[in-house]
C-alpha cells in the first residue's frame, strides 16, 4: 500500500530536446506549425467528404473517419509536448495524466492500424468485384468495420496501460521523451519489466501483423486484377486509388514497427525520439496531402470548394 502511494504521488518531466532555449523555441515553432498544418489539413478532408454529397461512398467515408482520428491522435500528443518544449521540460504530468495519454495514444494508434486494413479491404472489393461493391460494402457494414476499429483499439490500449502502470516507479522521473510512449515510461520502473515488455512486444506484433496481412492480401488481389485490365486508363485511376493508401501505409507500419517490434537491446531513446516525431507530426500533414494530391475526386472537390471564397 505505501509502494502504491509514493507511485501516485510521483509526477512525471519529459526531457528537452536541447539545453539551449533558442533551439527549444525553434523546436516549439516547427512543432507548433506541423500540429496547425496537420489541424487544418484533416479538418479540410473531412468537411468536404460531409458537405459533398458526391463523396459519400465507403472509401470516402473511411478517409474521412481517418481524418478526424488524425485530429485526436495528434492533439493526444501535441499539447502537452508543446507546453514541456517551452518550459525547457519543466511542466509537470502526473501518472494519471501520463496514463490517461498512453491510453488515448494507443487507443487511437490501434485504431488507425485497423482502420486502414479496412480500407485496403473496401479497395480490394471496388475493384475486384466492382459489380457487386455496393452491394457488399452496404453502409450497416461500413459501420459495424468503423465500429469494429474502435471497439479492438480500446481493448489493446486499456490492458496495456493498466499492466504499465501497476509497475511501481521511483526516484527517477524524466521521460526520455516528448510523451508517454510505453518503452520510455517501462524504463523508468524500480521492478522486472520483462514480463511487461514480452507482453508490449506479443501485442504490438499481433496489430500490426494482422491487419498488414489483411492489407498485403488485399494488394496481392488487387495487383492480379489490374494486370488484367486492358486500358491504360483503367491502369492510371487504379494507380491514383490505391497508391495514395500504400504510401500512407508504409509512414505509418513503418514507424510504429520500428519503435515497438526492435529489440530492446538495440533500443535507442535518441532515434525514437525522432522516430515518433515523424509518425506523430510529420505522418498526420503527410496523410491528407498524399490523398488530396492522388485523388481526382477529391482534389476537384477541395478546388470547388476554395473557389467559393
Amino acid at each position: 500500500m505505501e509502494e502504491i502511494n509514493k507511485t501516485a504521488k510521483i509526477q512525471f518531466f519529459f526531457r528537452p530536446f536541447s539545453a539551449d532555449p533558442k533551439v527549444q523555441v525553434v523546436i516549439f515553432v516547427a512543432f507548433l506549425v506541423m500540429y496547425l498544418t496537420s489541424l487544418g489539413g484533416n479538418a479540410i478532408i473531412a468537411v468536404i467528404v460531409k458537405i459533398n454529397h458526391s463523396l459519400h461512398t465507403p472509401m470516402y467515408f473511411f478517409l474521412a473517419n481517418l481524418a478526424v482520428l488524425e485530429i485526436f491522435y495528434t492533439s493526444s500528443i501535441a499539447p502537452l509536448a508543446l507546453a514541456n518544449l517551452l518550459s525547457m521540460g519543466k511542466t509537470p504530468v502526473s501518472i494519471t495524466g501520463c496514463g490517461t495519454q498512453m491510453f488515448f495514444f494507443v487507443f487511437l494508434g490501434g485504431v488507425d492500424c485497423v482502420l486502414l486494413a479496412v480500407m485496403a479491404y473496401d479497395r480490394f472489393i471496388a475493384i475486384c468485384y466492382p459489380l457487386r461493391y455496393t452491394l457488399i460494402m452496404s453502409w450497416p457494414l461500413c459501420a459495424e468495420l468503423m465500429v469494429a476499429s474502435l471497439v479492438l483499439g480500446f481493448l489493446l490500449s486499456l490492458p496495456l496501460t493498466i499492466l504499465i502502470f501497476h509497475l511501481p516507479f521511483c526516484n527517477n522521473s524524466e521521460i526520455y521523451h516528448f510523451y508517454c510512449d510505453m518503452p520510455a515510461v517501462m524504463r523508468l520502473a524500480c521492478a522486472d519489466t520483462y514480463v511487461h515488455q514480452t507482453a508490449l512486444y506479443i501485442i504490438s506484433f499481433i496489430v500490426l501483423s494482422i491487419p498488414l496481412s489483411v492489407i498485403s492480401i488485399s494488394y496481392v488481389f488487387i495487383m492480379v486484377a489490374v494486370l488484367q485490365i486492358q486500358s491504360a486508363e483503367g491502369h492510371h485511376r487504379v494507380f491514383s486509388t490505391c497508391s495514395s493508401h500504400i504510401l500512407v501505409v508504409l509512414l505509418q507500419y513503418g514507424c510504429t514497427s520500428f519503435i515497438y517490434l526492435s529489440p530492446s537491446s538495440s533500443y535507442s531513446p535518441e532515434m525514437d525520439r525522432v522516430v515518433s516525431v515523424v509518425y506523430t507530426f510529420i505522418t498526420p500533414i503527410l496523410n491528407p496531402l498524399i490523398y488530396s494530391m492522388r485523388n481526382k475526386e477529391l482534389k476537384d472537390a477541395i478546388r470547388r470548394a476554395l473557389s467559393k471564397f
